[in-house]
């Protein structure tokens, strides 16, 4: 699953579902975000048109509907949203995004040690 993964927001919340799910029909998907979103089912058909138009997910019939299923992975698409970011609000660097988010005590003590430890890891 390397492909690139530029979706939008609101698609995001349709991937959060297939992602959990693996494959599921679009009435499942609605049943799914109903409780979360004001979207009508004519919306939600639309972003899993969009989707697949995409390439992110699959489209396969099985018995009288559909299945989805992710063709991009949760983490590429994370991914390719950080690099983004990086590119869209920082030049590029990706230290001056993480060096933002420490200096505007948006990260925790937890969180510094763990990234701490992966940069050290990094240098070995």
């Amino acid at each position: 699953m390397e492909k690139s993964c530029k979706i939008t927001e609101a698609e995001w919340q349709i991937m959060k579902v297939i992602w959990e799910q693996r494959r599921i029909t679009a009435a499942e998907i609605i049943e799914t975000l109903k409780t979360s979103t004001d979207w009508s089912p004519k919306t939600i058909h639309s972003l899993i048109s969009r989707l697949v138009s995409k390439g992110a997910i699959s489209k396969k019939k099985s018995a009288a509907q559909y299945e989805y299923a992710p063709l991009v992975s949760r983490d590429d698409c994370i991914k390719d949203e950080a690099e983004s970011m990086a590119k869209k609000l920082y030049g590029g660097s990706f230290f001056k995004m993480v060096s933002n988010f420490i200096d505007d005590d948006k990260m925790s003590k937890n969180e510094i040690e763990a990234l701490k430890k992966i940069l050290d890891d990094k240098l070995k």
